[in-house]
């Protein structure tokens, strides 16, 4: 079990925000988190997954909504967890993000340390991702409920005791959002020690903070960073259109860029729901969810959020391979549905295979 210290969790809300794809809201949120959990003296603890007994049982927290209706009081959501904790009658060993994001991974954070519990390092996803089902437990037929769904300030929270399946889990979660303003707490997915071992993505965290650790301490922490995940470099250049809408529980980004430097003379159009779902270079694509599209500051690495991006901001998009669980048939399927749900119909086509092309 670690102890994460200040700078650990400014360099996991760094870190994590790179594996986002521009969602998972915006970092400035998870700084905001960071500086009041330290002030008023909570202590954040990380443990590995081989650390929590197998019998013991773990919650997964996060928000659910439009990443530009994003808001958060720590009190409603301790209430959300606590809610489900006393439905199951069971106390949880343990919080596990649900999955990465300058702003909802350190919301999982947060909970843990003023609940007195550890935060585990793993993830439901090894990046963010714009629809409550869409997480690597789906894969292993782990159920989304029982779930408990709360507002901004917990005025109302509803339990969640079964459903006929985790996209309908989805629905009931996302159409609460929508009613409250766009924004809920959710605690769902109560798996045991044993089940953390091997269906999470593991390690995330802590990877995350090493990432987030390079960003703070290199000369060219874009170059540290692709170097460090093995990821890729798809486009530099400036947005020529931003256009955003919020509407069915989600925020919809539209970005055109056009090329500077070694793109000079290049265009490249992002598509966003919640988080980047696709990209063209030239009018061909360029890549595609699962794998993570992310938009950082070209100065120091940041990842910007896709929903706070604006004309004439210079941008580096990078590209990083999926988890492999990602990558499996069942995994595939999951994304194909969403993402033809979303407009788009193209086959998928991994991110190294597009890069190299």
């Amino acid at each position: 079990m670690k102890i994460l210290d200040k700078e650990n969790l400014l360099s996991l809300v760094d870190g994590t925000a790179i594996f986002s794809a521009g969602g998972g809201g915006a970092p400035e949120l998870g700084y905001g988190i960071v500086e009041k959990l330290v002030n008023e003296g909570y202590e954040a603890r990380l443990v590995e997954t081989e650390e929590v007994p197998e019998d013991a049982i773990l919650v997964n927290f996060a928000c659910v909504g439009a990443t530009s209706a994003v808001g958060y009081d720590n009190i409603a959501a301790v209430k959300t967890l606590k809610t489900l904790e006393e439905y199951v009658d069971k106390k949880f060993f343990g919080v596990v993000p649900v999955e990465l994001g300058g702003f909802n991974t350190l919301v999982a954070v947060d909970v843990a340390a003023r609940c007195g519990l550890p935060v585990v390092d793993a993830d439901g996803a090894g990046r963010a991702v714009p629809e409550v089902h869409l997480k690597v437990y789906t894969i292993d037929d782990i159920p989304l409920a029982p779930m408990a769904i709360a507002d901004l300030h917990a005025q109302n929270i509803i339990l969640v005791e079964k459903t006929a399946d985790s996209k309908a889990a989805e629905r009931v979660a996302r159409i609460l959002a929508s009613e409250w303003k766009g924004t809920a707490y959710t605690a769902r997915r109560i798996i045991t020690g044993k089940q953390a071992r091997t269906s999470p993505i593991q390690g995330t965290l802590s990877k995350s903070i090493r990432i987030g650790k390079l960003l703070r301490t290199t000369e060219n922490p874009v170059e540290a960073v692709l170097s460090e995940i093995d990821g890729y470099k798809l486009f530099t250049g400036r947005v020529a259109r931003a256009s955003k809408r919020t509407a069915e529980g989600f925020t919809w980004v539209d970005i055109y860029m056009r090329g500077i430097d070694e793109f000079e003379g290049s265009t490249f159009i992002f598509r966003a729901k919640n988080e980047t779902l696709v990209a063209y270079r030239d009018g061909k694509l360029a890549g595609m969810a699962p794998d993570i599209i992310t938009p950082l500051n070209p100065k120091n690495g940041k990842c910007v959020a896709a929903e706070r991006l604006r004309e004439g901001e210079e941008l580096v998009i990078i590209g990083i391979k999926a988890p492999e669980k990602w990558r499996t048939e069942k995994g595939l399927e999951l994304w194909r549905e969403v993402l033809q749900r979303s407009g788009i119909i193209e086959s998928y086509v991994p991110i190294e295979n597009l890069a190299e092309a």
